[in-house]
């Protein structure tokens, strides 16, 4: 080999050595817009067979003439607009009315559960709650504050912006994304590539299906538990329920325990028998619903959901704890194709 070759050889693995180390720090400057655009892309992907099922439904009067799918699209998002607005106006005005008296009642249910405690030596009497929770700012103003704050209120209202219109898109142009993306492969492996980003799109569907309905299930169970219990703010209660479902691991444990000391403030009974309540719920959601869900429509085993979890929580917190399922379920059906590979 000659000398220049050899020379050019050498420049040319620097440069892309270079061009590599940029692109990496490229990547991590906007890692929060690739991380927005991955959960946009997930959920046009747990839509999408909603919006193929919607697709193949026939125009009325018109046998041959099927919902166009921008069509089909605008009726998923007004359907799901529907049932936020419906359980809003069947939830909503007594979420507000217990959430108003919850924080009126604060200060003396501080002092009741210390006094509670007290009995029982798990705290001293050196200082009180209610004058704790009587500094604090009105939950109002403290709100306003927040969003008070310009850049941080522009990254909220983006990111949320970003995740409900995205997908609208993405779904659009579904069929030419998937014509381009299959062009990056050679013809006679297209139709393989073709089956795996089907099995993705179903598994992905089936993983977003089941959390909402766990969700569902979770909040609806807990206002009904915590209603015969006799535990005021059920509503408020049972709304963090099913909002902590949607968080794997800590979710739960987290809206656990206000409803629990909730339930201290009616008697020590009460108190009990709403950790025991929430213990059953999550020992029959861990052991037979998600089980069901998770292993048998998305086929991501126990084991795999454990070490996704703990990988997701480690590099971007709740929010990756969140896509740890189904980002566990594409690496699956990726290395399963791979592992088949000499097989095809």
């Amino acid at each position: 080999m000659s000398t220049d070759r050899r020379h050019g050889l050498v420049l040319f693995a620097v440069a892309m050595s270079l061009l590599g180390v940029v692109t990496l720090w490229v990547l991590y400057l906007v890692r929060d817009v690739l991380l927005l655009v991955y959960v946009s892309g997930l959920l046009a992907v747990g839509f999408s067979p909603v919006v193929r099922w919607l697709e193949r439904r026939h125009l009325a009067g018109r046998r041959r003439r099927r919902v166009p799918r921008t069509a089909a699209i605008l009726l998923l998002y007004l359907g799901l607009l529907g049932i936020v607005a419906g359980i809003m106006a069947v939830v909503l005005p007594p979420l507000v009315r217990q959430t108003q008296a919850l924080w009126g009642n604060l200060p003396q249910y501080a002092d009741l559960v210390q006094t509670t405690l007290g009995r029982y030596g798990l705290v001293g009497a050196e200082w009180t709650w209610s004058e704790f929770v009587k500094s604090l700012p009105n939950p109002t103003l403290a709100v306003g504050e927040v969003l008070g704050a310009l850049q941080s209120a522009i990254g909220i209202v983006g990111g949320i912006v970003t995740v409900l219109v995205l997908p609208f898109y993405l779904l659009t142009e579904s069929k030419a994304l998937q014509a381009g993306f299959l062009k990056l492969f050679r013809t006679d492996r297209r139709p393989q590539v073709a089956r795996v980003t089907q099995e993705v799109t179903v598994k992905v569907g089936a993983w977003l299906g089941g959390q909402i309905l766990l969700a569902f299930i979770i909040g609806t169970t807990a206002a009904i538990g915590l209603w015969l219990l006799g535990v005021p703010y059920f509503y408020v209660l049972a709304l963090l329920a099913g909002v902590g479902e949607m968080i794997p691991v800590i979710g739960p444990i987290f809206a656990a325990v206000p409803a629990v000391l909730v339930g201290f403030t009616v008697s020590v009974h009460t108190g009990l028998f709403v950790a025991l309540y929430f213990s059953i719920q999550q020992f029959v959601e861990n052991h037979f619903l998600v089980p069901r869900m998770m292993e048998r429509q998305v086929g991501v085993s126990a084991a795999t959901v454990i070490v996704a979890l703990l990988i997701g929580t480690k590099l971007f917190g709740i929010v990756g704890a969140l896509l740890a399922v189904p980002s566990a379920a594409i690496v699956q059906v990726l290395l399963q194709v791979y592992l088949d590979r000499d097989e095809v």
